[in-house]
């Protein structure tokens, strides 16, 4: 007997998908191998940088000129046009990315309430809200972006900003517990500042992170240490190893810190410091078959914090992975968490109270990974994990890696891998290795 799933108003066989585009959901039958030759992937490195859109970094001329999708202008709420204009990549302000922002930003699907959201800096420049990154900042970024495959559909799956996108990232959901129909839709809160910056089920008496219901109302409030399957317990069965490398062990964008049986199992001493022994274990031969990358807040391209060297830390990951042996069987997908605030023009197809958010920007670096593509395909978080659940046969999570694509568009297995160009950036693996300056926490968005 044929069993038949629903998903919104798409309804299908287990054996078919239901894929989300800029348009709407579509219907297509795949196999449960949809990833032809995709044997040959033995290792995914998953980089997650912080908060930015497709039109904020990557204003990259060379791609808007091969067709990606990158605004020079935007819409506010008056229905004025407002013309992009460019900023350093360390500009010190930050501008709001929780729920009630994209509520604004997104304005029923009008994308013109950027200039609505709240900003956060001594003396802002005018529209703060509508800037890109000159490109002289992150020259590593979009020499990956050209030579590579880049997704100008790459959407948040989650509506609000870094704590529940990390969840999203490790399992496709941000609920509570498995069988919730909550999400959990905002950053970590608490009654007062806990010295130490803890954070999840380490956090402190009175830390709280607001709930979302399918009405959309954010009235429940709970404790941040949530429950349910992710990636990494079916790596875990499959024995399949994998690595969470962080700054600290206690971050909002350290996500197994925020699920219980991994805070107090043994899983927990597969979340490592400092973040860069990724690139020790690289040297070394002992990269795990999965890695989650966050960065320090120097690094993470976060507009208030970073020090412009994110596009270095990214760029040393990926030569030493293209410099090594693992260059012929790694797919690293490059990936920021949200949107932070900037104006994009282009709006999310709305599954439910929460989902989907705006465009992120992808980067997928691989031997196998299409060169000078762009995929215009939608993609999600959970796109990432059902490719990494086909990579291994492994069975789907049940969350958005059920409904999403499988990255499949962004890979050609039957050309013999591509030789490794390395990735000029003005700091190298060394650089990171010996820097003996002290991380900046993550933010509590």
């Amino acid at each position: 007997m044929t069993r038949f799933m629903q998903f919104g108003a798409c309804s299908f066989p287990v054996l078919a998908l239901c894929v989300l585009s800029s348009e709407g959901w579509s219907q297509s039958v795949v196999t449960t191998h949809s990833l032809l030759g995709s044997q040959v992937i033995q290792h995914v490195i998953i980089i997650v940088q912080e908060n930015r859109s497709p039109d904020n970094l990557f204003h990259d001329t060379n791609l808007m000129a091969k067709g990606a999708d990158i605004a020079s202008y935007g819409l506010n709420s008056k229905g004025q046009t407002i013309e992009l204009m460019p900023i350093r990549l360390d500009a010190g302000y930050d501008l709001d990315h929780e729920h009630h922002s994209f509520v604004e930003m997104y304005d029923g699907g009008k994308m013109d309430g950027a200039d609505l959201i709240e900003t956060y800096c001594g003396k802002c420049p005018a529209n703060p809200q509508f800037k890109y990154i000159q490109a002289s900042d992150v020259a590593p970024y979009f020499q990956m972006a050209e030579q590579y495959t880049f997704a100008d559909r790459m959407f948040q799956t989650n509506q609000g900003d870094s704590f529940p996108a990390h969840q999203f990232l490790i399992s496709g959901t941000s609920a509570p517990t498995a069988t919730s129909d909550l999400f959990d839709a905002d950053g970590v809160k608490a009654t007062y500042k806990h010295p130490n910056w803890d954070m999840g089920c380490d956090g402190p008496p009175g830390e709280v992170t607001p709930l979302i219901d399918p009405a959309g109302n954010e009235s429940t409030w709970v404790f941040p240490c949530f429950d349910h399957p992710t990636l990494t317990d079916l790596l875990d069965n499959a024995d399949l190893s994998w690595f969470y490398y962080s700054t600290s062990l206690q971050s909002i964008w350290t996500a197994p810190v925020a699920i219980a049986h991994i805070r107090e199992g043994e899983d927990w001493a597969k979340v490592i410091l400092p973040q860069t022994q990724i690139l020790t274990d690289i040297a070394n031969g002992q990269l795990a078959s999965v890695s989650w990358v966050t960065p320090s807040g120097q690094a993470s391209d976060h507009p208030w914090m970073n020090r412009g060297l994110g596009p270095s830390w990214v760029a040393s990951i990926v030569n030493a992975i293209g410099s090594s042996s693992y260059w012929s069987n790694t797919a690293i997908f490059i990936v920021w968490d949200d949107w932070g605030g900037w104006y994009d023009h282009v709006g999310p197809s709305i599954y439910d109270s929460y989902e989907y958010g705006f465009r992120v920007p992808m980067i997928v670096v691989s031997a196998y990974a299409k060169q000078g593509y762009i995929s215009h395909v939608a993609h999600d978080f959970g796109s990432i994990l059902k490719f990494i659940e086909e990579v291994w046969s492994l069975p789907s999570l049940g969350y958005a890696d059920s409904r999403a694509d499988d990255l499949s568009d962004c890979f050609n297995f039957d050309h013999a891998n591509i030789k490794f160009h390395p990735i000029a950036a003005p700091y190298d693996a060394n650089y990171f290795l010996n820097d003996r300056t002290p991380p900046a926490p993550a933010d509590t968005d």
